[in-house]
C-alpha cells in the first residue's frame, strides 16, 4: 500500500497533482448539482472542495498552483469575452442605454457599500482587510471573473509576497449572495406594490402596440422584361426588400421556387411580402391577378427547427428587417449565442454561429434555412488558432504599463483585463477579417468551464491552508453579513428607482438585476414567475457591459486602494 500513500503524499509528482485536481473538480461539480429549494451554487462548489483539500494538507507546489490558476483564468476570461463580444456594443441601442446605466449604478453602489462596510466594521490600519473585503464584494455579487481579476492584481501590489487569500471572503459571501439577489428582487415587488398578472398584461399590450409588419399575399403575373431570365435571388437583391415566392406557375406546372429558379415572362407567382412593400413589389414584377391554384399551399403541418447562421451576408442584419413573420410566415422563438439563450427581439443582430429556433410550415422553415446558410460543416472545425492568437495579443495588451499619478505601480490590464478586451473585439468585429474567427459553442463552453474549474480549484487549495484561522477564528462572520449588505442594498435602491422613476416592467427589472450580478439562478427564478421573455431581455441587455465592468473595476480597486 506504500504506492497509494505516496500517491497522496508526494506533492511534487505529476500523478499527485493530476489526482488532486481531478478529485477537487469532480467532487465540486457533483456537489454543485445539488439543489435546495430549486437553487444551486453550481460550479462554485469546486472552490469549497479546494478549500477543504487545502485545509487537510492535500495540496501541490505553490508554483504549480499559481500557474494553473492563472492559465485557467486566462482561458475563462477570454472565452467570456468571445461570448459577450457580439452583443457588447448592440446592448447600448435604444432602451438598452437606460438599462445599462442602471446596471452601472448598481455596480458602483456595490463598491460604495463595500467601502462603507470596510470603514465601519474593520480595522483600517491592517493592509489585508481591504483586499479581503474585495473578495467579499465579488462573492456578494456572485462574480467569479472579478475575483480572478482582483486576485491577479494583488500580485502586482503585494510584491514582497504574503498575498491576502481573498477567496476566503468570497467563499463566505457567495451563498448568501445568491439568496440575497433573489430575496431583494422579491422585496422590490412588495415595496413598489407590483401585481404579477398586471405586469404580464402590460407586456401583452406592448406587443399589440408594436406588431411585426403585416404580411401581404399577392398573385402576380411576370410582365417586366428585366425579370425575364433572372433568378429569384437576383430579383430580391435588386428590389432590396424581403419577399417570398411560395409558388410558381410555368407552362401549367406549379413548383416551389428556390433562390436559383429562373423567371420568365408570363409566369404566375404567389408572392408574400410586408404590407408596406406590396406596392413596390407589384410595380416591379407585374399586375395582380385572380387565380385559385395557390390555395393548395395553405394546409401544411407546422414544424420547429433549429437553424444555424452560416451565411456571412447575415452578419449585422437585424431580426426585424428580415420580416420572418410577415414574409417567411414563420416565428423565431429563441436565439442561442455561445451557449447563452437570448430573446429574439427585433433589434437583435445576427452573427455567424448563432442558432435560431424557427417555427412554421415546413416549406417556409426550409426557405429560412436556405437564407441563413444552415451549413453545420462550416462551423464544425474548432478554430483553436483564433483562440490562442487572441490570447497572445491579449497578454501583450494586458502587459502594457500605464503610469497614472497617485498609483504605487503602473496600471496594467493584466492577464484578466487584456484577454477580455481583445476577446470582446474579436467576438464583435472578427468576421470582418480574412481569418475565420468563429468559435463553436461547444468548444467555447468546454474551454470556459475547464478554465473556471482550474482557477477555482487552485484558489481554493491555496486558501485552504489558512481558511480556518481567517474565517472561523477571524472575521468570517463579518464577511457573511457585510457581503449580504453589499448584495441587497444596491438592488433595493436601483430596483425601486427603475420601477417608480423609469416605469420599467417588473420582469425586465428582474432580468436586469440578474444580468448585473451575472447570476443564472436569479434569471431562472425570474423565468419561473414570468411566462414572457422580458427577464431574458433585461438579462441579455446588461450582461456584456456588467461582466466587463466587474472585471475592470476589480483591478482598479486593488491597484488604487490596496497598496501594501
Amino acid at each position: 500500500m506504500d504506492w497509494l500513500i505516496n500517491l497522496f503524499t508526494s506533492t511534487d509528482t505529476v500523478a499527485h497533482i493530476a489526482l488532486l485536481y481531478a478529485l477537487v473538480i469532480a467532487i465540486g461539480v457533483l456537489l454543485g448539482k445539488v439543489k435546495v429549494c430549486g437553487i444551486s451554487l453550481g460550479v462554485t462548489f469546486v472552490l469549497f472542495a479546494g478549500i477543504l483539500a487545502g485545509h487537510i494538507g492535500f495540496t501541490a507546489p505553490i508554483n504549480i498552483l499559481t500557474f494553473l490558476q492563472d492559465f485557467g483564468l486566462i482561458l475563462f476570461v477570454f472565452c467570456i469575452g468571445l461570448q459577450v463580444g457580439p452583443g457588447f456594443f448592440e446592448s447600448f441601442r435604444k432602451g438598452g442605454i437606460t438599462l445599462n446605466a442602471l446596471s452601472a449604478v448598481i455596480i458602483l453602489l456595490n463598491i460604495a457599500v463595500m467601502f462603507g462596510c470596510y470603514w465601519l466594521f474593520f480595522d483600517n490600519s491592517n493592509p489585508k482587510n481591504l483586499p479581503m473585503m474585495v473578495g467579499t464584494l465579488y462573492g456578494a455579487v456572485t462574480n467569479t471573473p472579478g475575483l480572478g481579476a482582483a486576485n491577479e492584481a494583488l500580485n502586482s501590489v503585494f510584491t514582497k509576497g504574503d498575498v491576502p487569500q481573498i477567496a476566503s471572503g468570497y467563499a463566505c459571501a457567495y451563498p448568501l449572495g445568491v439568496l440575497g439577489i433573489i430575496g431583494a428582487t422579491i422585496a422590490i415587488r412588495y415595496i413598489t406594490r407590483v401585481k404579477l398578472n398586471t405586469e404580464e398584461h402590460k407586456l401583452d399590450d406592448q406587443e399589440a402596440e408594436n406588431p411585426h409588419a403585416k404580411p401581404y399575399q399577392m398573385h402576380l403575373r411576370v410582365t417586366n422584361n428585366y425579370i425575364a431570365g433572372r433568378t429569384l435571388l437576383q430579383i430580391s437583391e435588386f428590389l432590396n426588400r424581403d419577399l417570398i415566392c411560395s409558388r410558381l406557375l410555368h407552362d401549367n406546372n406549379v413548383t416551389i421556387p428556390k433562390s436559383n429558379t429562373i423567371f420568365n415572362l408570363g409566369d404566375e407567382v404567389l408572392v408574400v411580402c410586408a404590407e408596406a412593400d406590396a406596392e413596390a413589389v407589384q410595380a416591379f414584377i407585374g399586375p395582380e391577378i385572380d387565380t385559385p391554384w395557390h390555395t393548395e399551399a395553405e394546409a401544411q403541418p407546422l414544424i420547429s427547427k433549429r437553424i444555424v447562421v452560416t451565411r456571412s451576408s447575415m452578419n449585422g442584419k437585424t431580426l426585424g428587417k428580415m420580416h420572418f413573420s410577415s414574409v417567411y410566415g414563420v416565428n423565431v422563438t429563441r436565439i442561442t449565442r455561445q451557449g447563452m439563450d437570448l430573446f429574439a427581439s427585433r433589434d437583435y443582430r445576427f452573427q455567424v454561429g448563432d442558432r435560431i429556433m424557427v417555427v412554421g410550415p415546413e416549406d417556409n422553415v426550409n426557405r429560412v434555412a436556405e437564407a441563413m446558410g444552415n451549413s453545420i460543416k462550416r462551423l464544425d472545425a474548432p478554430n483553436i488558432a483564433t483562440i490562442f492568437i487572441g490570447i497572445i495579443i491579449g497578454i501583450l495588451f494586458g502587459s502594457i504599463p500605464i503610469a497614472l499619478p497617485g498609483m504605487p505601480v503602473p496600471l496594467k490590464l493584466g492577464i484578466a483585463g487584456g484577454p477580455l478586451i481583445i476577446a470582446i473585439l474579436i467576438g464583435r468585429f472578427g468576421y470582418r477579417f480574412k481569418r475565420v474567427t468563429y468559435t463553436t459553442t461547444s468548444a467555447n463552453m468546454m474551454l470556459r468551464e475547464i478554465g473556471l474549474v482550474l482557477f477555482l480549484a487552485s484558489v481554493g487549495i491555496k486558501a485552504g491552508a489558512n481558511f480556518w484561522e481567517t474565517v472561523v477564528q477571524g472575521d468570517g462572520l463579518k464577511y457573511v453579513y457585510t457581503g449580504f449588505l453589499i448584495t441587497i442594498i444596491p438592488i433595493l435602491i436601483v430596483g425601486t428607482i427603475a420601477r417608480l422613476r423609469f416605469k420599467f416592467n417588473y420582469f425586465t427589472i428582474m432580468g436586469m438585476i440578474a444580468g448585473t450580478y451575472t447570476d443564472p439562478p436569479a434569471l431562472a427564478y425570474a423565468n419561473s414567475v414570468c411566462s414572457k421573455e422580458a427577464p431574458a431581455v433585461g438579462y441579455s441587455t446588461v450582461y456584456p457591459l456588467s461582466m466587463f465592468l466587474r472585471i475592470f473595476t476589480a483591478q482598479l480597486i486593488v491597484l488604487f486602494c490596496c497598496g501594501g
